[in-house]
């Protein structure tokens, strides 16, 4: 019991770097323990697990009991989602242009089927919406979890009982208790996580393609580091980097490893807990930034759309690449929220430069490769993002109606 409580008074960022410095050295020194790599399969599989049933039964519960509609904070959200992924496709592109890549491609292309265009990747998205809500839940369709539990909250609130609100809020409060039971054993999670990458993929992932790697996750800094810190500076009119910083070692670290930002919905509800703000928006925007805040992603197809055409000596123009830009944006928005979910629309943005289909595949095989660490820089810098804006949003409305904001914010300490 002395060692439990020692375990739950430390920090769990301390927890969680103790348990990646342990997962990188033993996964170095030694291969194969399967054993360690369960744990990892085990605490991702348990935050996808519950992250729909959580999102489901915090929406329900919220409009069931609320007062107000969601306000102009919401729409700030959305807009600031939108904004970022545009954006984050233009620096990929400038990024391209200044530092081409060309690929060795693989030898083979990747069985799995891509979406043809933009319109079948907005057709899914409707199709999800209206899909069966057991489905939606069972396979985390987000977009679907999202339409059936606001419309179930809406019905509740206009025909439930006082009781059955009060229910609904205590089944949420039970998930919830269920998420934090989940993230404090994170760091077992996380030392499972970097031992299986490590010790099945060593550092020669950097070999072949490190430049290409090297782009896509600096593009991927610069709109962590300058971008989104600069929408939120604009907002809030303050120095963003303290909100910024804190997203990312609570929120980012965490996605980093599960690399899924479905995963990280739990994680991120627990940060806006602390961060003070309003269950009833941040129950909402969390689990849709999920879906359609997707930087990285629009960062990854962007270069490695382009990164295909110069291996095959296509010329591409200025305006060509501002369509990409485009359309980038609107196809990471229907990325899924699992890992790799980006790279397979990357055929689709090829298609607009003339590549051949087997070509395109074959650049997905190589996107596969470099997952490991793409996908992780990826899913850190959307799930951040997710709570990023939602935060500079309630703020906002904060300085609006005159209410101090929170002293990490201001540079003051509590008390």
């Amino acid at each position: 019991m002395n060692i439990v409580k020692r375990y739950n008074e430390t920090s769990l960022i301390l927890r969680i770097i103790i348990g990646l410095a342990f997962g990188l050295t033993l996964g170095i020194l030694v291969k194969g323990l399967t054993f360690i790599s369960l744990l990892g399969d085990l605490f991702v599989g348990a935050l996808k697990a519950i992250a729909p049933v959580l999102v489901f039964a915090l929406v329900a519960s919220s409009l069931s009991k609320s007062n107000n509609k969601l306000d102009r904070r919401f729409g700030l959200v959305i807009a600031l989602y939108m904004i970022s992924t545009f954006l984050a496709s233009v620096v990929g592109v400038a990024g391209s242009f200044l530092f081409p890549q060309k690929l060795k491609l693989a030898e083979s292309a990747v069985a799995e089927a891509a979406p043809a265009s933009i319109n079948e990747v907005l057709t899914k998205l409707l199709t999800d919406m209206v899909a069966n809500p057991i489905q939606s839940l069972s396979e985390g369709r987000y977009i679907g979890i999202l339409f059936w539990a606001v419309l179930f909250g809406l019905a509740a609130k206009k025909l439930a009982s006082e009781k059955t609100k009060q229910m609904l809020n205590d089944f949420a409060d039970a998930i919830s208790q269920l998420v934090r039971w989940i993230i404090n054993l994170a760091p077992f999670g996380i030392f499972g996580l970097i031992y299986h990458n490590v010790s099945t993929n060593g550092l020669a992932i950097f070999a072949d393609y490190g430049k290409l790697l090297g782009l896509i996750c600096g593009c991927m800094l610069v709109v962590s580091l300058i971008v989104d810190p600069l929408l939120v500076a604009i907002v809030l009119k303050r120095n963003p980097y303290p909100l910024v910083f804190k997203c990312l070692k609570e929120s980012g670290l965490t996605a980093f490893f599960t690399r899924s930002s479905a995963a990280n919905i739990p994680v991120n509800m627990a940060l806006c807990e602390k961060l003070e703000l309003d269950k009833e928006m941040y129950s909402v925007s969390i689990p849709l930034g999920a879906t359609i805040n997707m930087d990285g992603a629009a960062i990854t197809i962007s270069v490695m759309a382009l990164a295909a055409t110069n291996t095959i000596g296509k010329p591409v123009s200025i305006i060509t690449a501002l369509l990409l830009a485009f359309l980038s944006t609107l196809a990471a928005c229907g990325a899924s929220g699992v890992a790799g979910g980006s790279l397979l629309l990357i055929p689709m943005a090829c298609s607009l430069f003339g590549v051949p289909a087997d070509v395109a595949m074959q650049v997905v095989a190589v996107g596969f490769i470099i997952s490991v660490v793409q996908d992780s820089f990826e899913t850190a810098l959307n799930s951040s993002g997710d709570v990023i804006f939602a935060a500079a949003a309630e703020y906002a409305q904060w300085k609006r109606e005159g209410k101090p904001l929170p002293s990490f914010l201001c540079g003051r300490k509590k008390g």
